[in-house]
Parts: C-alpha cells; structure tokens; sequence
C-alpha cells in the first residue's frame, strides 16, 4: 500500500490515493496511511461472522463515497464473493506472491521451494471471480538461493512486489494494459 500510495504522490500519475480500506481495524497500513495524511476507512470483517454479502456491502459504501474507480488489493485475506467482484469487473486488481499460475492461494513461498523452483516471483492481475486466475498485468522474478527459507525468499522478493505494483498501476491507470516485467 505504501509503494503505491508513495507513487501516486508524484504530479505524473494518472491515479490517486482516495481511500485506504482494511477489513481489520487494526492494521498497520491504516497507521501509515493516517501518518501520510490519506483518508481511511475500516469495516471490520469480523462484525459479520459468516456473512459475507453484508461484509461486502459494508465495504461497498466507503468505497463509493470516496469516488474509486480503481480498487488495488494488498494484503487483503479475503476471498470476495462473485458478486462483488463482478461490480468491479475490469477495475480491481491484485499483488500475488507467486509466478501466477504457479502456486495460486497461499503458502506461496514454502510451496516454490518444495517444489524445487530455480526462481520464484510475484504477479499483478486482474481480480476475476476465479481465485487468482484473472488476466496478468505483470510480474517480476528473482532466483531463488541454495539456502532459502520461506521467510528469507520473502523478504527477498517483497522489494519486487514494492516495484512492479506501482509500474502496474501507473501503466493501469493510463489505459494501457500490456503487463509489466521486472526482473531481479
């Protein structure tokens, strides 16, 4: 959220922040978005129990208040339902920590190794209402090193995620969806 927020603060881009929404009232991207002076918003996902639809329809009215147009995932363990996807169809767009389609879901990290990868990655793409399945809008790789740990090829490759987000966005935002690659 920071790479982003940190991007769209330069004059050039097409975009700007008009919300940050958590669904965990606590979250540390809502203190740092209040210390950078952006609006936030948080609908606690909990207060709902299994009701998603109500969950969603409480996160929809923030959002449209605040003008979005375009909605960034990150960090956002929620599986969306259909139809809340479908109104932001073409809109929405997600960071996954993996070479999409490898390894959709979670453990990303822990299953490239298991599986003996040579590199490992991350991907932004659209949201569609199959999980992690939605167009590529990029995606940046790095090696994975003899010696790496699920914790060591993270923190290895969120500075990637830090930079092919943005690039995703400032390339989304003007209209051009032709992906992006970064490699490390």
């Amino acid at each position: 959220m920071l790479a982003l927020a940190r991007d769209m603060a330069a004059a050039d881009h097409p975009a700007e922040v008009c919300l940050v929404l958590a669904n965990r009232p606590e979250a540390g991207g809502l203190v740092r978005a209040r210390e950078l002076g952006l609006p936030v918003a948080a609908v606690d996902h909990r207060a709902f129990g299994a009701d998603r639809a109500a969950f969603e329809a409480a996160m929809a009215r923030p959002l449209a208040e605040s003008g979005a147009e375009i909605l960034c995932l990150a960090g956002f363990m929620r599986v969306l339902t259909p139809r809340f996807i479908a109104a932001w169809e073409g809109r929405m767009l997600n960071i996954h920590p993996s070479i999409l389609p490898l390894f959709p879901g979670l453990d990303t990290h822990a299953r490239a190794l298991a599986a003996g990868m040579a590199v490992h990655g991350c991907t932004v793409h659209e949201v569609t209402a199959e999980l992690d399945s939605g167009p590529i809008l990029g995606q940046a790789v790095i090696a994975v090193e003899a010696g790496d740990t699920p914790a060591s090829l993270a923190a290895r490759l969120l500075p990637m995620e830090h930079r092919l987000y943005p690039a995703v966005l400032r390339r989304f935002a003007s209209g051009d969806r032709r992906p992006v690659a970064i490699l490390g």
